[in-house]
């Protein structure tokens, strides 16, 4: 019986292996490849890991908690740049009402149809971290799906009775002005929301949706508008703001003061968080880790302008830039959709301090300011990772728009965590650069 039971287990043992030998010849393992640069930073540059790594290795949690703060009304963003007066809106509606007094020339009892409903404008503030993104999906906590469900009270008799008759949850139907991803803040963002009831009250929507999730939805105000605004399609511009923390100041990546003690001692850290003399490092072939902040604002500020750019699926694959002229665009064999250009009014980099919260001390970090007219999936947080990756390199001031004429997503570096993103304010006027934080 032993040695049957022996042999059992033998022939299972070699069965097991006979398929696996021919799963292994039906689907091939694939092997995935850094992208071929050919420049005189090749060596240096980091690889899709390292970046990941390095960009992980972040306090993001410091980050978290002043963002937790600033949807409290605790801190503004404008603490983080030392400024009395801000030039972005705290606390007040900032977003001038597109045709505010052209609702209808027709008395409202005698509109009708579509004509006669009111339309919302909602200006949220809420913290990435406590939802998974903006949303709506099954199962999952977002902010659609709070604000959804917390304006269903506002929805009119007929829209009720077809929801019950389809067994559906009495629910408001939100339009926003871009959808964040999950970790992603805002701190002004637009929304819309309509109904045919004459008895809904601007504060009494503001009340409800900040009783939904109190200290981490913050409805800023709520005002009526005209039935044709719409916030994605109305908007001229938006605008991001990145914080990049650094390791409590250990790490030699700031520039000016920081810079200056660098070469004064000669050292700086590497990804494993080892110490090494700096020159010894280089000579070795090993990767350097120290970057300036004016790198980043130079490679940055390359962007201003007419961009086109390519997708596939909801990546990024190519992005050129140019100032009011023609160019013709490369086309992937694999592209999502048809090509797609915006205007990036604002791209700037600088260093700041992050206010103390109640986990600590100040922190030092570097804030990326990003205004366009529209952003894709990911973008922010690729053109950060990726800057401060060819930063670090010691590339050339143009090295982002050559790497986008790769149209190779490869060519770029893994997207930053979505911690440090916010997305500030939403405009439906023409951009003025007065209200940017970094000039």
């Amino acid at each position: 019986m032993l040695a049957y039971a022996m042999s059992s287990s033998t022939r299972l043992g070699r069965i097991s292996t006979i398929l696996r030998m021919e799963t292994t010849e039906t689907n091939p393992r694939k092997d995935y490849f850094q992208y071929a640069h050919n420049d005189s930073c090749k060596f240096s540059r980091w690889t899709a890991k390292e970046c990941y790594q390095y960009m992980s290795a972040r306090p993001w949690q410091k980050v978290n908690d002043f963002y937790a703060e600033m949807v409290q009304g605790r801190v503004s963003l404008s603490d983080l740049f030392r400024k009395e007066t801000c030039a972005v809106h705290d606390d007040t509606e900032i977003i001038e009402d597109i045709h505010e007094n052209d609702i209808d020339s027709a008395p409202a009892k005698d509109r009708t149809g579509r004509w006669a409903r009111v339309t919302f404008k909602v200006l949220l503030s809420y913290h990435g971290g406590s939802f998974q993104g903006w949303q709506k999906q099954p199962g999952l906590n977002t902010v659609q799906g709070i604000v959804e469900r917390s304006l269903g009270k506002f929805v009119d008799e007929k829209k009720t009775q077809l929801l019950n008759e389809k067994n559906l949850p009495i629910e408001g139907c939100v339009v926003v002005a871009g959808r964040t991803d999950k970790g992603v803040t805002a701190f002004q963002q637009v929304c819309s929301f309509y109904t045919w009831r004459k008895d809904v009250k601007p504060q009494d929507i503001k009340s409800t949706i900040n009783d939904a999730a109190p200290g981490k939805i913050n409805a800023i105000s709520v005002t009526e508008v005209s039935r044709e605004f719409h916030p994605n399609f109305s908007a001229k511009w938006r605008r991001y703001l990145y914080v990049f923390p650094f390791n409590d100041g250990k790490e030699a990546e700031l520039s000016s003061q920081v810079e200056k003690d660098l070469n004064e001692h000669d050292y700086t850290f590497t990804l494993d968080n080892g110490l090494h003399d700096y020159k010894d490092q280089i000579e070795a072939g090993n990767k350097p880790t120290r970057f300036e902040v004016s790198k980043v604002n130079q490679l940055l500020s390359q962007l201003e302008g007419l961009i086109r750019f390519i997708v596939s699926g909801y990546d990024v694959i190519q992005i050129r830039s140019c100032y009011y002229r023609d160019i013709e665009c490369h086309f992937s064999p694999n592209k999502f959709g048809p090509p797609t250009e915006c205007f990036v009014f604002h791209a700037r980099a600088t260093e700041a301090i992050l206010p103390c919260t109640q986990a600590g001390s100040e922190t030092k970090i570097m804030c990326i300011e990003l205004v366009a007219n529209r952003f894709l999936r990911k973008m922010v947080r690729v053109l950060v990772a990726t800057a401060v990756r060819e930063a670090a390199a010691g590339a050339e001031e143009d090295a982002l728009l050559k790497l986008m004429d790769a149209t190779c997503r490869r060519a770029t570096a893994p997207p930053s965590p979505p911690d440090g993103l916010c997305l500030v304010d939403v405009g439906y006027t023409d951009f003025d650069k007065k209200i940017c934080f970094i000039s």
